[in-house]
């Protein structure tokens, strides 16, 4: 049975580089290991869950890059002289 701290970790307690590492963590295993099938299924799902919060992660930066750039605070900051 996989047994991982991180595993146990609440994933939104994981910054975007922890959940990113993790999954990795989890695709290497899955690649490199004989896996039981029922920890298969385990790691599947803890991927999955993963994958979706990195992505939401990702989409929310991209949401606040936006609205910098909306609002010019970037491009003021970048045109002072």
């Amino acid at each position: 049975m996989y047994e991982n701290a991180k595993m146990a970790k609440s994933l939104n307690e994981q910054s975007f580089e922890e959940t990113l590492k993790e999954l990795e963590d989890i695709l290497e295993r899955l690649e490199n290991s004989q896996v039981s099938l029922d920890d298969m299924v385990k790691s599947y799902e803890r991927a999955k869950e993963c994958l979706r919060l990195c992505r939401k992660k990702l989409g929310d930066a991209e949401l606040k890059i936006k609205k910098i750039d909306a609002s010019g605070g970037m491009e003021d900051f970048g045109t002072e002289k």
